[in-house]
């Protein structure tokens, strides 16, 4: 038999073309489910970008929030109270101790209508009314009838307690006293605690404790 006859022409088939088409399609498969892959990946990530970008300005303005609270507790709690009991503030406390506790103890009797009405300028409360009582019960009478004459001069003071409102000043005086029966001038020394209430401004004195 001739080489025609034996051996027969190679065609490809159909079978063969199919399983290329085949290889073809498991390739395509392969990088579709990669990119699919790939693009959930990207979705999720965007997703918790989105989720997580939020969180920044809100962390930012609790966190200028806390500061903002902090800094106002500091300044009423801390900064306002210094400023209110600094150096200036005890000195003032100071000079109204010194200043009611002369006009207090210094009188004469023929000008006692104005040194009681200079030394209440310097009281308030409960002490004010006390001391409206004392002059008109005690004072008065013994400056008419035994003549009786006090001049009180400060030689010492200083703040034992210092808050916004309230003071308590530790006065030292000296206080000069004459009379009809005892001319000669006698010399007391005393130690007072002289409390005082901040009202409008001003220092005025509530308590007044010899010690």
């Amino acid at each position: 038999m001739s080489d025609d006859e034996t051996t027969p022409d190679v065609e490809p088939t159909d079978g063969v073309e199919i399983d290329k088409a085949t290889d073809g399609d498991e390739s395509t498969d392969d990088v579709e489910t990669d990119a699919s892959d790939e693009s959930g990946a990207r979705s999720s990530a965007a997703r918790r970008r989105l989720i997580a970008v939020p969180l920044v300005p809100v962390a930012l303005v609790l966190g200028l929030l806390a500061a903002g609270g902090l800094a106002g507790w500091l300044y009423f709690t801390q900064y306002r109270p210094d400023t209110q009991t600094d150096g200036a503030v005890a000195k003032s406390a100071v000079n109204a101790a010194r200043d009611g506790t002369v006009a207090l103890l210094s009188y004469k009797p023929d000008t006692l209508d104005h040194d009681f009405a200079a030394a209440r300028s310097h009281l308030t409360g409960d002490f004010l009314n006390y001391y409206d009582q004392f002059t008109k019960q005690v004072i008065t009478p013994a400056a008419h009838t035994n003549a009786v004459m006090t001049a009180a001069q400060v030689v010492g003071a200083a703040t034992t307690e210092l808050h916004p409102n309230s003071a308590v000043v530790l006065v030292f005086v000296n206080q000069v006293t004459t009379s009809k029966e005892r001319p000669d001038p006698a010399m007391a020394s005393s130690t007072v605690l002289v409390s005082l209430t901040k009202l409008h401004g001003d220092w005025l004195i509530s308590k007044f404790d010899p010690i």
